[in-house]
């Protein structure tokens, strides 16, 4: 069958859901490239942030107990993690909502076109399998349409999700690392021993 021809038949809601559809398509294959490219770039930034931030508080531990500091120390990683979760989660759910209903939007052009299929055939008066092949044929490829924007959505959300899992697994070990060796640097002064 011509796409061509298809699409000159298909009416504007029809059209519409292809455009959707495709937006979909191109949003899916945006966001997962640039989550990858960003999550690699994230974890090259994020270890120097991580220790970025406990550099600044070095000097201010120093007046501090060992648990006081430890628990600033602390704090700081986790805000820090969380930003950089919360980075690299951008855009994600996004992936998981095209992924949910682009198999909807596909089935609602499919039940969409079957009715229009149906009625022109009632409308013809001749309901031979001639007449009803043809344009149920051509109202299934919006399911399969749907289903081909999806599987990828699925794919790249789930890639998305160990990814951003495997960064925050990392970023925790870092921090704990971070916190042993601020822990042995830092001296308690003579008054803040608890």
């Amino acid at each position: 069958m011509n796409f061509s021809v298809y699409w000159q038949s298909a009416d504007a809601v029809s059209k519409t859901l292809y455009f959707i559809l495709l937006i979909m398509s191109i949003a899916t294959w945006t966001i997962f490239v640039l989550r990858l490219v960003g999550t690699r770039q994230l974890k090259q930034q994020a270890f120097a942030r991580l220790e970025q931030s406990l550099n600044v508080l070095k000097s201010k531990l120093d007046p501090l107990s060992i648990e006081q500091r430890k628990s600033v120390a602390e704090q700081a990683l986790l805000r820090q993690i969380s930003d950089q979760k919360t980075s690299a989660d951008k855009f994600v759910p996004v992936l998981g909502t095209i992924a949910s209903i682009a198999p909807f939007i596909g089935l609602f052009g499919t039940v969409w076109g079957i009715f229009h299929a149906l009625v022109a055939v009632g409308s013809s008066g001749q309901a031979g399998l001639a007449q009803v092949a043809l344009p149920v044929g051509e109202s299934l490829i919006m399911t399969g349409l749907g289903l081909a924007v999806a599987i990828p959505a699925v794919l790249a959300y789930n890639i998305c999700l160990r990814a951003n899992r495997a960064l925050g697994h990392a970023l925790q070990d870092q921090a704990h690392h971070l916190l042993i060796d601020t822990m042995l640097e830092t001296k308690p002064s003579a008054g803040g021993q608890s």
